[in-house]
């Protein structure tokens, strides 16, 4: 799948990857930053942003399709930075493109299975949206938060909205939700991997460490305390602090 993408800078190459609901432009604090003395490449994976829509959507072939990406790219030495969904990618990738991939770093994910009741509201709301054709923006935000979504995700939310039209894909989503959550347990990588972990996120917690070490011994745990799971927008300059000692900047 030939995947939507956004080139800036001159230099080693930086991959952003997103989470689910999101888009290229989730991770621009981050990319804007990084293109004075790098190449960044941001990019909407499959079902999100202005890339294809398919009906699979699981790690394997999220990964194949970025994997196509950096191959007609002609990425190598990459690091990858991914929030959530895109930091599972990110990790998958090191199954695929172990050769190219110099450094990964992963915002408020472990590699382990998760479960569909964090984001149950949001694809109940969504779906229920979808289904009953509304496509007015201020009753969509009068659903979201009689159903309890606060008024960050709304906002988060509503920036795939475009044109009376989600940019994702919420009935794939929806149906492949089990895939997104899941994860298979891979080879150890060994190169440097960094996880970032919101002090009041429960994406990682202590238990995930295990799993951590497991299959990335390499790796480097930081938290940001204050900070919940869009810890990179929440407290974007410490992320890029933590980013910058990590890479040696």
């Amino acid at each position: 799948m030939k995947l939507n993408y956004r080139l800036q800078g001159n230099g080693q190459p930086i991959v952003f990857l997103h989470g689910v609901f999101g888009s290229l432009d989730n991770l621009n604090m981050l990319a804007k930053e990084f293109a004075k003395h790098y190449q960044t490449v941001q990019v909407d994976l499959r079902n999100h942003g202005y890339s294809p829509w398919s009906d699979k959507m699981d790690y394997q072939v999220m990964a194949e399709d970025v994997a196509e990406l950096c191959h007609d790219l002609k990425l190598k030495e990459m690091i990858l930075i991914g929030h959530s969904m895109g930091g599972k990618v990110a990790l998958r990738l090191s199954q695929l493109l172990s050769n190219d991939i110099q450094k990964i770093a992963a915002i408020d994910i472990a590699p382990i299975k998760y479960y569909r009741s964090a984001n149950a509201i949001i694809l109940r709301v969504l779906t229920y949206c979808l289904t009953n054709h509304i496509t007015d923006k201020k009753q969509i935000m009068d659903l979201m938060k009689q159903a309890g979504i606060n008024d960050a995700i709304i906002l988060f939310l509503l920036k795939s909205f475009k044109n009376e039209r989600w940019l994702f894909n919420v009935q794939a989503i929806n149906d492949q939700y089990e895939h997104i959550c899941d994860w298979q347990i891979i080879s150890p990588w060994l190169k440097p991997t960094l996880f970032i972990r919101g002090g009041n996120s429960t994406y990682i917690t202590d238990d995930a460490y295990q799993a951590i070490f497991d299959q990335f011994p390499n790796a480097k745990i930081e938290v940001v305390e204050g900070a919940g799971h869009n810890v990179h927008a929440e407290k974007a300059q410490q992320v890029l602090q933590l980013l910058h000692n990590w890479l040696g900047d």
